[in-house]
């Protein structure tokens, strides 16, 4: 069984959209007792809340559901109980390596080191942009989504 964290600041647009996205990816697959996957923000100023509304309006007009997820805060102990921790941009990832443990032998890393068809090595944050931040966000995500999936199951 792999483990897969996705992180962003707050939890509710960009690490959200990476894992209803991947979550469903991995569901169509037939894949879903091989792979779980959950988000979780640096931050705790979202804690409990859903994500952003206009996080789930761009998800959805591409068939993906995000209203089920909650906003969490990263914790020391997900780096006992996941694989694969994800951040969305080179600050999360800081945060991440200034909170993980000395023992932790799974990967941490930037997400969109996955990505097979943009050059981009960051996700965005669309909090502050129209619709095209969101859109945006959503054709990155995919595309690393689905060299995540690759990788993930390659022998």
């Amino acid at each position: 069984m792999k483990k897969v964290l996705f992180v962003c600041l707050g939890n509710i647009c960009r690490s959200p959209t990476a894992h209803g996205i991947f979550e469903q990816l991995v569901q169509d697959r037939g894949l879903a007792n091989r792979i779980t996957v959950d988000s979780a923000g640096t931050s705790a100023w979202h804690i409990g809340k859903g994500p952003d509304s206009r996080s789930i309006q761009a998800a959805k007009k591409r068939g993906h559901h995000l209203e089920h997820l909650r906003a969490r805060q990263v914790t020391v102990d997900d780096f006992d109980e996941f694989d694969v921790i994800l951040a969305m941009d080179n600050s999360n990832l800081s945060d991440l390596e200034a909170l993980r443990p000395a023992h932790f032998t799974g990967h941490l890393g930037l997400f969109l080191a996955f990505a097979k068809n943009h050059s981009e090595s960051e996700v965005p944050d669309p909090y502050h942009d129209g619709e095209e931040g969101f859109v945006h966000v959503l054709d990155l995500v995919e595309d690393a989504c689905d060299g995540l999936l690759q990788y993930l199951i390659e022998p």
